[in-house]
Order: C-alpha cells, then sequence, then structure tokens
C-alpha cells in the first residue's frame, strides 16, 4: 500500500470521527434517549441503529462511485465528485433546512432511517466519493491512435467500497460512543451551550475544500494524459 492509498484510508476513518463528534449525526439523540429513561444502556442500545442509518448513507454514495467507475476513468470520477460536492456546498450555504426528525420514543428501524435521512442530508456521503475515485485503479491503454481506458473488475470496486464503509463507520461509531457517554456520564448537555463550536460550519468548509481538491485534481490527471 503506497502513502497516498494510506493517506485516503486515514481520511476516511478520520471523517469518520469528524462524522461521530457531530451532535446532529446522532450522539445527541442518543444521549436524550438516556436521559428521559434514566439508564447508560438505552444511550447504548441506540449506537447500533444509528451507525447503520449511517452506513447506510455512506454506502449507496460508495457503490455508485463503483459502478461509475467501471465506465469514467478516475479523473473524470475525480472532476464529477469534486463538482458535485462544490455544488452541495453552496446550496448548504445558501438554503436552511431543518433536520429530519423522529420521536424519542423510536424504534431500532426509525432511528436507522433517521440516521440515514441526517447523513444523506448532511452530504455525508458524497463526502466519501471524491476518496474512492482516487482509489480506482483506472489504467489507460493507447491503440490505433486512441485511448482506452480498462477498470478494475466490478467485485473488486464493490469489495473497496464496502471496506471504506467499514472503515468510515468504524471512525463514526467510536466517536459517538465516546461523545455520548462523556456527556451523559461526565459533563452534561450544558457543554452545548457553553464550549461547543459549530460543526455545521466547519463540515461544509471541509465539503467545500474537498471538492475543491477533488476538481483540481481530476483537471490536472486530465492535463497530464
Amino acid at each position: 500500500m503506497d502513502q497516498a492509498t494510506t493517506l485516503i484510508w486515514v481520511s476516511l476513518f478520520g471523517l469518520g470521527l469528524f462524522h461521530g463528534i457531530n451532535p446532529a449525526m446522532g450522539w445527541l439523540f442518543a444521549v436524550g434517549l438516556g436521559l428521559q429513561e434514566q439508564r447508560a444502556s438505552a444511550v447504548i442500545s441506540a449506537f447500533g441503529p444509528i451507525a447503520l442509518g449511517h452506513a447506510a448513507a455512506i454506502a449507496l454514495a460508495a457503490f455508485v462511485v463503483a459502478l461509475l467507475g467501471q465506465t469514467l476513468p478516475s479523473d473524470i470520477l475525480l472532476i464529477l465528485s469534486g463538482v458535485i460536492l462544490l455544488l452541495f456546498s453552496g446550496w448548504r450555504l445558501l438554503v436552511r433546512f431543518r433536520h429530519p426528525r423522529t420521536r424519542f420514543r423510536a424504534s431500532a428501524w426509525e432511528l436507522t432511517s433517521w440516521s440515514f435521512l441526517m447523513a444523506t442530508a448532511h452530504g455525508a456521503g458524497l463526502m466519501v466519493a471524491p476518496f474512492l475515485a482516487a482509489m480506482t485503479p483506472t489504467g489507460a491503454m493507447e491503440h490505433a491512435g486512441h485511448v482506452h481506458y480498462h477498470s478494475p473488475a466490478l467485485t473488486d470496486s464493490l469489495g473497496t467500497a464496502l471496506l471504506a464503509v467499514g472503515v468510515h463507520t468504524a471512525g463514526m461509531f467510536l466517536a459517538m460512543a465516546v461523545a455520548a457517554l462523556v456527556v451523559y456520564w461526565i459533563v452534561g448537555l450544558e457543554v452545548l451551550r457553553r464550549a461547543w463550536v459549530n460543526t455545521d460550519v466547519i463540515w461544509i468548509t471541509v465539503l467545500m475544500l474537498t471538492g475543491m481538491i477533488a476538481l483540481v485534481w481530476g483537471v490536472w490527471d486530465v492535463m497530464r494524459v
């Protein structure tokens, strides 16, 4: 595994950590359940469905990239994902939307579907697209004056996508669990009012920067061909 690939995997895990630390992605809901029922087990039992819904949103984007990688070279995938990220982050800056809601006494299915909608609305799935595009080992061959691209086997692409979902979700689960239990057992919800930063603004900034990097990287690769 080369340094670039290692950096991509570390970045996927790091993005998972950032998603997990964001209250809007689920740990605040888990703490609310625990406070309502006055037991830590209620907090812990919410982790699985929330992580599963988040993973489903990531998997949707990851599998789309894997399928597109069968017909598009990696540089075009990078450009496409960069443009989509920039458009989405611009929309997020201009439009303030209401977060999906669910009941506090939600079933596991309701928690999972709520988490899926939250991750999708925040563009969590879109964020992994440039990383997967960069890992798509598309090669170019010239024959009779024409450039032909060869793509990896679909099973390999889907396997990489599934592994990316697992790595990202592991980071998300770890950060969510630590944040929720620390808030529930030690610092309390008062920390959100006194010391919390606006993670939503940070997230939009990260979306824009990732989109710009993916776009520039893709254009650079196209110019080198």
